[in-house]
This record gives structure tokens, C-alpha cells and sequence, in this order.
């Protein structure tokens, strides 16, 4: 018999949001508490910086260029591998409640099953968890969330951000300063998407026998946009008490001095000549949103991180309530980050950047492990963690999997991690190569979207943790850009031989 396992994710989270990462604003004092006693990976990274990407390789433990899902919008085949099926088939119970997002979200004819089962009345099984109870970031009634809440009373669903509207992607302002994909959400907290999951959770773990081996993916949808959280937590931070987030350069004059540094399309974002299509909505220009906006967006995302702490808690006493808490593991991470103001940007996209790229990841083994606290400053990657719960589960990693079990210590054998980037819109057509090794990261632009090929990015973290100074054309970092490229491309494993295709937009 092996340890359970709840695994817990967020969407897009930023390392920093935590105070066990440095965050100063939003109380995380359960999330805290898991990485006091277990083990906080301090340089975890994805292997992409949106959704289905990244989520397609914490289900594989594959890179992207073997699992095939290059974007959002391309789908993980059916075939796929699939570590809960790899559990489920070893006698785990799995479930997944909350964000899937395995398959295109904007779905109106159910193409795809996670977009199917709120309306037909179903709960899985599919991709190896016997039971599945979706939501996303919005009342839409594709999913079990948005249909069951609007059959709440008093039309709650009218309160959220209407995400998509027009036929496109909204990008309307809202709140107290008109900031981007903001609303002030009258919807009680209970009824909120973030305390939903949680019960749905509890609800499904209350089905279990006490000695039954389980595997729960519990996947809150927020803190993404939009930002609409209940209004009767706003007073939790107050947006007019912030400063701008310590990446933001603090003018329009120093954004643009420093991303005049970086390849054209990042310079090209900011003043709205590339419309990011694949980050957020097409509308949005971060050279006119305000200093006001970007802390009011700020602090909704604050809030939502506080809330989703709250929840875990809520989860963790359920499991200490029924008694498996000595043989449960329990391991937190998130898909990819937010820019939330760094260089005056906001959202994300084909921006390979801290603030992306960097992951919170906890790993709180069962006490019943013997594993001591840590805190591990190696590389570790998204691919890391399928094999992970295989190990927890007393299995043998599976021969699909490209990833390692996580380290519980210090583990100099981990040199790098590799994130990619490939665009889904043919208009768009960048390709991005990025690898952290020795406190360098190092992003090569492979030809398309306007690049030759010979343009990229290189910065020393530990010099410039902002990322405010690309080096790649220093002459005097000359060596250490060609060891890192040339490392890079010698640790990419082979693409896959068909590539998949874009069927959906997200």
C-alpha cells in the first residue's frame, strides 16, 4: 500500500506570492506552514508559461516537445500518457476537482470530454481519474461550476467578469480604476469558485474508505485573471495602501529604456504594436495602464492567494479529521506565474521571465516518510513531478515519464531545467529556447516572428534577479552565452515525429 496524495495547484501564481518566497502582502500562513515542514524547492521552473502546455506535462512528466501540446488550444491526445492512470491502474482512487484545462476551454459544441461532462450530467472517468469536477475561471456553464451556480438563486453568475464577450476575449476595465479584466463581484464567498473546489474535494474524500489508497488534484482557478474575487473580501488589502511591485521600473521612461534591451516584441507589447495574442486580450496596451491600475490588480491577486490559502487549510483539516494525515503527502505547486507589473507588463505570454517561468513548489511528505525538512536550491521542473508521485505511491517511475522524483536534499546532479515556447497563431510565429543553469538564464530566439535566429537574451539572476540587463550581445559574456546555448540544445530531447495542431484558441 502506498502514502496518499493531495496534490494542490493554483493558476498562475507567482513565486513570490507566498511569505515562505518573500511575499510581504498577502497572508499565506497555511502554505507557510507546509514549506516549514517539508521541503521548498527555491528554483522550480515549467516547461511553459500557459495553461495547457504546462499542465500537459504535470499530467505526462514529459517536455512539451514530447507530450506535443506546443499551446493553449492544441489538445492532449486521448492516447496520451497519464500519471493518474498510471495510479488508478496500480489500485489508487483519483479524482481531479476544479481547473483541468487537458483540452480547449472555448468548446461550445463539447468537442472534447472535460467540456461535455457539466451537461450531460457526467463526472468522468477520463484520463485515469474515476471521478472529475470542473470548473474555470468564469460562470460559463461548459463546466460542473458555472452550471451549478447558475442554479443558484439571484443570478449570481451576472456578478463575475464577463471574460468573453463580443465573440473575443474582453479586455474591458472595471473596479475602482478601470484596470484590465477587473470586477467588483457580488457573489458570496461560499459560493465563490475557490471555496466551491475545496468542497468538492471534501465532498469526494468523504466517499473514501479509511484504508484506501488515493491520488486528489485539487485545482484552484484562480489567481488568474480576471480578477474578481467576492467583494466582501476586498477590505483583506487595500489597493490605495501599495507600492508598485519591486519589478516595475517606476516610469514610462525606465519601462522603456529597459525593454528597449530585449528582443523588439517585448518594447512592441508595451506600446501596444503587438497585441499579445496569446497572453491576453488583444485590446490591452501596458503603456496606458496606470500606476493605480497595476495595485489594484495587485491587490485582488492578493486576496485570491489569500483565499485559496484559506481553502488548503480547510483541506488539510479534513484530512487530519479522518486520520490521514501521518500517511498523506501533500505537494503544492502552480501552471506558470504572472507579470502583475514587472516591466510595466501585465498577463503573459512569449515572455521568458522570473515572473513566468519561476514556480512556488512545496512538497510536505507523510510524516510516516521520515523525510526531513529542507529547503533545495537545485533546479526542479513541472516533468519532476508525475515521477514524484509514482515514487510516493511505492511504484516504479513509468518508462514515459522524462522527469526525475523530486530531490529531498540537496541534489548538485541537477544542473538545469528547460522551458519552451512555440505560438499557436501563425501571425505570431515566435519560437523560444530558455534554460537556467549556475544562476544564468538564457533564452535563444529560433527564426520566425521577425527573428533571424541570432537574437536572445541572457541574464545573471544572481546580479540582476529583474532581469533589467540582457548580456547577450556583452562581449564579455560572450563564452558564457555559447556554453549555455550549446548546453541548451544538447539537453532538448527529440521532438515528437507528427507535430499536433491548433484546433481551439485556448
Amino acid at each position: 500500500m502506498g502514502r496518499k496524495i493531495l496534490f494542490i495547484t493554483t493558476d498562475q501564481q507567482r513565486y513570490d506570492s507566498l511569505g515562505c518566497n518573500g511575499g510581504n502582502i498577502a497572508r499565506t500562513p497555511v502554505l507557510d506552514g507546509l514549506a516549514a515542514s517539508g521541503i521548498n524547492y527555491r528554483r522550480a521552473m515549467n516547461q511553459n508559461v500557459v495553461c495547457m502546455p504546462a499542465r500537459s506535462t504535470m499530467i505526462t512528466g514529459q517536455y512539451v516537445r514530447t507530450h506535443g501540446v506546443f499551446a493553449n488550444g492544441v489538445p492532449l491526445p486521448e492516447d496520451a500518457p497519464s500519471i493518474a492512470a498510471y495510479l488508478n491502474d496500480h489500485g489508487y482512487k483519483t479524482a481531479l476537482l476544479g481547473k483541468a484545462h487537458f483540452e480547449p476551454g472555448m468548446d461550445l459544441e463539447g468537442r472534447w470530454p472535460e467540456n461535455r461532462m457539466a451537461r450531460d450530467g457526467t463526472f468522468g472517468p477520463h484520463r485515469g481519474f474515476d471521478h472529475m469536477e470542473l470548473a474555470m475561471h468564469g460562470p460559463l456553464p461548459l463546466w460542473h461550476y458555472g452550471k451549478w451556480l447558475i442554479e443558484q438563486p439571484g443570478h449570481l453568475e451576472r456578478g463575475f467578469y464577463q471574460l468573453f464577450k463580443g465573440g473575443g476575449l474582453n479586455g474591458e476595465g472595471g473596479g475602482d480604476t478601470g484596470a484590465p479584466q477587473v470586477a467588483i463581484n457580488p457573489v458570496p464567498r461560499d459560493l465563490y469558485h475557490t471555496d466551491w473546489t475545496a468542497d468538492r474535494a471534501i465532498a469526494w474524500l468523504s466517499t473514501l474508505q479509511a484504508g484506501d489508497d488515493w491520488f486528489c488534484w485539487v485545482s484552484f482557478p484562480d489567481p488568474h485573471h480576471p480578477w474578481d474575487p467576492p467583494s466582501s473580501e476586498l477590505g483583506r488589502v487595500n489597493w490605495r495602501d501599495l507600492d508598485l511591485p519591486e519589478g516595475h521600473p517606476g516610469s514610462a521612461e525606465e519601462c522603456r529604456r529597459i525593454l528597449e534591451s530585449k528582443p523588439r516584441h517585448w518594447l512592441a507589447y508595451y506600446d501596444g504594436s503587438h497585441s499579445n495574442l496569446e497572453g491576453g486580450p488583444t485590446s490591452f496596451v501596458p503603456a496606458e495602464m496606470t500606476h493605480d491600475q497595476v495595485r489594484e490588480v495587485n491587490a485582488l491577486t492578493h486576496i485570491e492567494n489569500e483565499l485559496i490559502d484559506e481553502a488548503i487549510g480547510r483541506l488539510l483539516g479534513y484530512v487530519e479529521q479522518r486520520g490521514w494525515t501521518g500517511d498523506t503527502d501533500v505537494i503544492f505547486t502552480t501552471d506558470h506565474g504572472e507579470l502583475q507589473g514587472d516591466f510595466g507588463l501585465l498577463f503573459k505570454g512569449p515572455y521568458h521571465c522570473e515572473a513566468l517561468m519561476r514556480l512556488p513548489m512545496i512538497w510536505r511528505p507523510a510524516p510516516s516518510a521520515g523525510i526531513s525538512p529542507a529547503v533545495v536550491e537545485d533546479p526542479v521542473g513541472q516533468l519532476d513531478l508525475a515521477p514524484t508521485f509514482a515514487s510516493i505511491a511505492g511504484l516504479e517511475v513509468p518508462e514515459w515519464a522524462q522527469g526525475s522524483p523530486l530531490p529531498t536534499g540537496p541534489a548538485p546532479e541537477r544542473e538545469r531545467v528547460i522551458t519552451e515556447w512555440d505560438s499557436q497563431f501563425p501571425t505570431e510565429d515566435l519560437h523560444l529556447r530558455s534554460m537556467f543553469r549556475d544562476g544564468w538564464l538564457v533564452t535563444v530566439y529560433e527564426p520566425g516572428g521577425g527573428y533571424a535566429g541570432d537574437e536572445g537574451e541572457l541574464y545573471s539572476l544572481t546580479e540582476d534577479p529583474r532581469q533589467w540587463r540582457n548580456l547577450w550581445d556583452d562581449p564579455g559574456r560572450k563564452a558564457v552565452r555559447e556554453d549555455l546555448v550549446a548546453d541548451l540544445y544538447d539537453s532538448l530531447p527529440p521532438e515528437r515525429a507528427e507535430k499536433l495542431s491548433v484546433e481551439a484558441p485556448v
